[in-house]
């Protein structure tokens, strides 16, 4: 399957460069059903790379536009439009009231790393005066633009404010004028003998969260502000001077929140510089020296009431007050001195209820009705429905008490919560020794002169214009006038702050007010030798994460060449968001480095998320994990659309951040899930292993796909993507072994817990331990596993031991790995958590998602993942990126809730090409129509190619190979009896042959031989079959793959020679030298080592599997086939090791049968006794050997456990004096080794003295790391 296009080759006609106008058609289709979680809804549909739905906005029509020209968006409109008239059942499940009126088109430019594109969305249902239509054709007119091409940056490269000089921070958490006097300034550290304030300087951004989108940031760097300092004129800091300055507290609405409260931080940090220049000062204010036109003794206050104590849903960033449960009305108390009681109150308020029926909230403002808001019921996927109310009311007196009352309507399950309310009043302009803000709504409206007029003045001592915050000017009540007026232009919003000396603020003091200097602007871009330097890669991470980020950063710098930079993230907030937690901070850090780098194509390619995160940034949770923020949703209701999304950070043009469709992907990002240093330790031991020689192995070569089963009609397109999937990445990358696990192709089970597949989730395990590089699961799921059949769930994730077999996970399901939740952790976060193996990565959603999104995601992911029309170059989440920007994909706001979970700079570890088979049977397979048939020996003969197509002659190493019979035709069951038409849905589909052998070959100077006889259980007709190659060479580390086709299979050898004599088997438990009847842990791993002459048949031929039983338990067989290697140079033997899982305490047999290639048997059984490992600590077996001995002999010993076991032998002499003590540990090579013979002595002491001859005693002393559990036994020893 072909990449598509991005220029939209469609039905569209394209008059770019004549009428500038694109036409465009909507092709409507028959109603669509899209399945979530357990719910269903219908929708009317057409052409799916257009079609964008959500619960929020309803549904849009979208298009990515790649244009030959720029163009003037502001131009754009719709022209030519085309409809027709539908009813109300038409619309089916869209709710009617998310109905626009009109067509209303919006265009936005998106550029993907400086290629530009167009986005625009118009409603393709609409009301025209009440009349619902849809829309069938239209055309969007334009005029072209000429813009300036140029590399556009945001700030230039500089240095921080903190590069040098003295710098203290202090803490604010309200709004208004502060005073710093001499002693503050001495708490601060600061020495204020012979210190000139005037080189004193205030740093600070205020405490409103910094804005999302990227051309409102107003600073890069820490923002001066201008202060008052009274008495600094004689450049002394004597002891009645102090400074004034406005501070911007946390508390202050903000639209892009719909909160008054800041979401990241309660606490607002300012910052005192000391240095040579002079501080920025406060100017007087210049007043117009014409009459006013406006006189205003009046002015209007604002009051609100807000907390946030409940997140209703546990997701999004909105968070809610007082609840209305129990006590179901509150009363809340507003006082506005001087009211002007024939001006309207501004009363807002937001409520939220969780009601599964209507409910309603009652308002009544001093005992009389305002109104009675309706809460609609919880639905659509929702775990809250809100009410608002914004509208004028009156008071007759200056004291407003608002009373709440919570009508659950009989529901008495039903929760309502309070956001907010706010008052905005007027109120008559008198100075009441207080510090307040003046401002007046009609100020922006009206031209001229204005003047306020402050009554009531003799005590207030300035007016400051705080219309420009940081840099606010004064006026000086120098006259202590009982009225105090003063003038300002008009047409603008005005802002001024009232100040009494007598009413000031005093800051927080913080317990380490001292700020060490730092340059992170000035030094991102140096290298070890101070010159510059572009960035590859930026790994984030908290101070106590930092050790590990950059043991990540090291691996990239040697593996793949990446200039990788690690900063920790209180060094981007002091610098980006004055101290405070913002992830707009975060955000504007890395635009400075993509927008510095010295060209396009250096910019920053990959960010890393070092730490988990979470819906509470403020820690109000119990084991919040909140280590590395988020960018979280303002709807923070909708399971479809509230997300969680790291792509906030990834979003470097002028015009993106506020996460509309049209803002495009333009970094890759990724995030390690690490709450702690020791699981960031566990993780990067993970990517480390990943490139270590031990990870190099054929698994490379398997791509493994899961589909879930067809439970009603709209679960049908699972199987069928994921089999297109299958067949799209067999095409284009024929050297991989594409394995299908179709649910529904097993038998389905009836249990106390409901439907399961036993099979399916048994087949998923060996796949997953023999090894895939992706596993690709579609289908329904949850944050406990896949599947409502539990195909695969959060305790199978935590048992999976795959190591050195991490696979990419593609799960674009339900809520997989919905990791913002600390109080319950996914499937998806638990797989990538585990260490002894589980996941490298994961593709994976947070959140519901529609079925049709993930067709089309899942589509597009596969083409960029695998590469289709390269050699693999890309990292999977660059191959995320380009998935969210294709076209395909880009329209449907859903794609956000994707996430990657892992090092963005990681890629499939697939071998380089070219292994090449040139005979078969000493025949040209170019030349030759070669058939094997079976109980025929066949020897394969081949080279290995470098990228300029010559032999290898400097390779050797090992290949194996893996000959496959022909594709099998089968079937699924249709297990749930879902009907089409009548008809039972069947999906008919090819799976790859059965494993005929499995073995290794020496390359020597680029060239081998491998030697096989064909099984008898080879499907008879004749047809094509598969060889795949895998090579490694461990000097340099490499690795090669290959295949061929160019072999036929099929028919008997009647004359092959008789073979009557079954393999041999000798079988041990976790260690070949493991005794029959030694003790084990309770996952012990099974090893088998088997010979015959002719061969091991693997090929699933009717009751000739490789089959492991253990007690006896005929009903639960352990097939083993897949496990199956055979050794080097020899088709003879071979071995297999297989992980056994949660085997209960006692003792048990375990017997394996094996067949050779003509189907003769043998069995052979082995006893061994489990402890556990968590309740005791066995040892078994002790002894030490040889024994007597010289002057060297090894200790053995048998344990029961799969951590680290901390091993203490002392030896003492007859009498009890201690001549020697031997520390070591066990398994700490991460083996699962029952059996520990490493630990060795040379009969000396501890001084290095030989002791002498005679009898002594030892002491093994073993302590498990995994539980703390001990465990000691005596034994004797002999020296000659």
């Amino acid at each position: 399957m072909k990449k598509t296009s991005f220029l939209l080759i469609i039905l569209y006609t394209f008059q770019l460069s004549y009428s500038q106008k694109i036409d465009y058609k909507i092709d409507w289709k028959e109603h669509i059903s899209s399945k979530y979680d357990n719910n269903t809804i219908t929708l009317p549909s057409f052409q799916d790379k257009n079609y964008n739905f959500s619960f929020v906005d309803g549904l849009k029509f979208s298009d990515l536009w790649k244009p030959v020209t720029p163009i003037n968006i502001n131009s754009a409109k719709i022209i030519n439009i085309q409809s027709e008239i539908v009813n109300n059942e038409y619309l089916k499940d869209l709710n009617a009231s998310l109905i626009s009126e009109n067509v209303n088109l919006s265009v936005q430019e998106s550029k993907i790393r400086d290629d530009l594109y167009y986005t625009f969305e118009v409603n393709p249902i609409y009301k025209e005066k009440g009349v619902i239509k849809k829309l069938l054709s239209f055309s969007i007119a334009y005029e072209k633009f000429n813009p300036n091409t140029s590399l556009s940056k945001s700030v230039e490269i500089q240095n921080s404010s903190l590069n040098s000089g003295q710098w203290y921070r202090f803490a604010i958490d309200t709004t208004g004028v502060y005073k710093l006097d001499k002693e503050f300034f001495n708490s601060l550290g600061i020495n204020t003998n012979n210190l000139n304030p005037k080189k004193i300087k205030l740093f600070g951004h205020g405490g409103q969260s910094l804005p999302l989108l990227n051309s409102e940031t107003i600073s890069y760097d820490l923002i001066q502000n201008a202060v008052r300092f009274i008495g600094e004129s004689d450049g002394v800091f004597n002891d009645e001077d102090y400074l004034l300055f406005f501070g911007i507290g946390p508390k202050y609405f903000n639209e892009e929140n719909n909160s008054h409260i800041n979401p990241y931080s309660d606490e607002v940090f300012y910052y005192i510089n000391i240095s040579n220049e002079d501080g920025l000062r406060m100017v007087s204010s210049i007043e117009p020296d014409e009459n006013p036109s406006v006189s205003f003794t009046t002015f209007h206050d604002y009051k609100f009431i807000e907390k946030d104590d409940y997140n209703i849903g546990l997701i999004g960033r909105r968070w809610f007050g007082h609840r209305f449960y129990f006590e179901n009305s509150r009363s809340f108390d507003f006082q506005f001195e001087n009211l002007v009681t024939s001006s309207p109150l501004k009363l807002k308020l937001s409520v939220a209820s969780t009601a599964e029926s209507n409910t309603y909230m009652e308002i009544t403002i001093n005992g009389n009705s305002v109104s009675n808001l309706s809460l609609p019921a919880v639905e659509d996927g929702n775990l809250a429905a809100e009410a608002n109310f914004n509208n004028d009311v009156f008071s007759s007196s200056d004291s407003v008490t608002l009373d709440l009352f919570y009508n659950n309507n009989g529901n008495p399950s039903a929760i309502a919560y309070l956001d907010y309310i706010s008052i905005e009043a007027e109120r008559e302009l008198i100075f009441n020794d207080l510090q307040f803000q003046i401002k007046h709504n009609s100020i922006p409206n009206l031209n001229g002169i204005g003047e306020f007029i402050v009554a009531n003045s003799s005590s207030m001592n300035e007016i400051w214009d705080i219309s420009s915050p940081y840099n606010p000017t004064y006026l000086v009540n120098s006259g202590n006038n009982s009225e105090f007026n003063f003038k300002f232009n008009l047409g603008s919003e005005k802002l001024y702050q009232v100040v009494s000396y007598n009413d000031t603020y005093r800051p927080v003091e913080l317990s380490n007010s001292y700020v060490e200097n730092q340059n992170l602007k000035g030094t991102i871009f140096q290298n070890t030798q101070g010159e510059f330097q572009d960035v590859d890669y930026i790994i984030i991470s908290p101070k106590i994460l930092i050790s590990q980020a950059e043991r990540l950063a090291n691996i990239h710098r040697s593996k793949n060449n990446l200039v990788v930079r690690v900063v920790d993230l209180e060094t981007i907030y002091q610098e980006f968001s004055s101290g405070m937690q913002d992830i707009a901070g975060i955000r504007n850090f890395i635009k400075y480095v993509y927008d510095n780098a010295s060209s396009i194509d250096k910019r920053i390619r990959y960010l890393c998320m070092f730490g988990d995160a979470s819906f509470d940034y403020k820690d109000r949770v119990n084991g919040n994990t909140n280590i590395v923020p988020a960018w979280l949703s303002i709807n923070s209701f909708s399971l479809t659309s509230s997300f969680i999304s790291d792509d906030f950070f990834g979003m470097m043009d002028e015009n993106e951040g506020t996460m509309v469709n049209g803002d495009k992907l333009d970094i890759a990002v990724g995030r390690i899930l690490a709450q702690n240093p020791m699981q960031a330790t566990e993780m990067v031991n993970k990517i480390e292993s990943y490139y270590d020689s031990s990870a190099y192995g054929n698994w490379r070569n398997n791509f493994l796909l899961i589909s879930d089963d067809v439970d009603d009609l709209s679960d049908k397109s699972l199987q069928e993507t994921t089999d297109l999937i299958a067949e799209d990445v067999k095409a284009s990358k024929p050297f991989l072994n594409v394995k299908k696990i179709h649910s529904d192709s097993y038998a389905q089970q009836t249990s106390s817990g409901g439907s399961r597949y036993p099979e399916v989730n048994d087949a998923i395990f060996d796949a997953l331990e023999v090894g895939a590089v992706v596993v690709n699961y579609f289908g329904h799921g949850g944050e406990d596993g896949l599947a409502l059949e539990r195909i695969f769930d959060k305790i199978n994730a935590q048992e999976l031991n795959n190591p050195n077999k991490l696979s990419c996970f593609v799960t674009v399901t339900c809520e997989f790995t919905k990791f913002d939740n600390p109080l319950r952790p996914t499937a998806g976060e638990y797989l990538f958590w585990n260490k002894k193996g589980g996941a490298i990565a994961l593709i994976t959603t947070t959140r519901q998602i529609f079925i049709n999104v993930g067709v089309q995601f899942n589509t597009a992911l596969s083409q960029y993942l695998f590469d289709y029309e390269n050699s693999q170059s890309i990292s999977m989440a660059e191959a995320l990126r380009l998935t969210k920007n294709d076209p395909a994909v880009t329209n449907n706001s859903q794609r956000r809730l994707v996430f990657f979970i892992g090092d963005p700079a990681i890629k499939l570890p697939l071998a380089s090409p070219e292994i090449v088979v040139t005979k078969i049977n000493n025949e040209d397979i170019s030349s030759s129509n070669i058939t094997l048939q079976a109980l025929t020996p066949a020897k394969i003969e081949g080279y290995l190619l470098n990228e300029q197509g010559n032999i290898m002659n400097n390779y050797n190493g090992t290949v194996t190979a893996t000959i496959y019979d022909k594709n099998i035709q089968r079937s699924t069951l249709g297990n749930d009896g879902t009907t089409l038409d009548g008809e039972l849905i069947i999906m008919d589909y090819e799976a790859m042959g059965e494993v005929l052998f499995r073995g290794q070959a020496s390359v020597e100077n680029g060239e081998f031989e491998i030697n096989f006889i064909v099984p008898r259980d080879i499907v008879i007709p004749v047809g094509p079959g598969k060889i795949s190659l895998y090579s490694k060479s461990e000097s340099p580390l490499s690795d090669q793959r290959g295949y061929s086709f160019e072999m036929n299979i099929g028919g008997v050898n009647l004359n092959a020679p008789e073979d009557n004599m079954g393999p041999d088997i000798e079988l041990f438990m976790n260690d070949e030298n493991f005794i029959s009847g030694g003790i084990t842990n309770e996952n012990p791993t099974l090893i088998a080592k088997l010979f015959d002459d002719s061969g091991i048949n693997t090929s699933s031929g009717v009751g000739h599997d490789i089959v492991a039983l253990l007690d006896g338990d005929e009903t639960n067989p352990y097939i083993l086939n897949d496990y199956y290697l055979a050794d080097i140079d020899s088709y003879q033997s071979g071995q297999l090791s297989y992980p056994l899982r949660k085997l209960s305490p006692g003792r048990h047999t375990i017997s394996l049968k094996a067949w050779d290639v003509y189907n003769n048997s043998s069995t052979k059984e082995i006893h061994f006794t489990v402890f556990n490992q968590n309740e005791s600590l066995e040892l078994k077996n002790v002894l030490n050997y040889p024994n007597p001995f010289v002057n060297y002999t090894e200790f053995w010993f048998n344990h029961n456990s799969s951590g680290v076991l901390d091993v203490s032998i002392q030896i003492f002499t007859i009498s009890g004096k201690l001549v020697k003590t031997i520390n070591s540990q066990t398994n700490s090579n991460g083996i699962n080794n029952t059996i520990s013979r490493n630990i060795t002595w040379d009969g000396r002491d501890d001084f290095g003295n030989k002791i002498g001859k005679g009898v002594y005693v030892y002491k093994l002393i073993v302590k498990s790391q995994l539980n703390g559990l001990k465990s000691e036994k005596i034994e004797k020893l002999v020296i000659l």
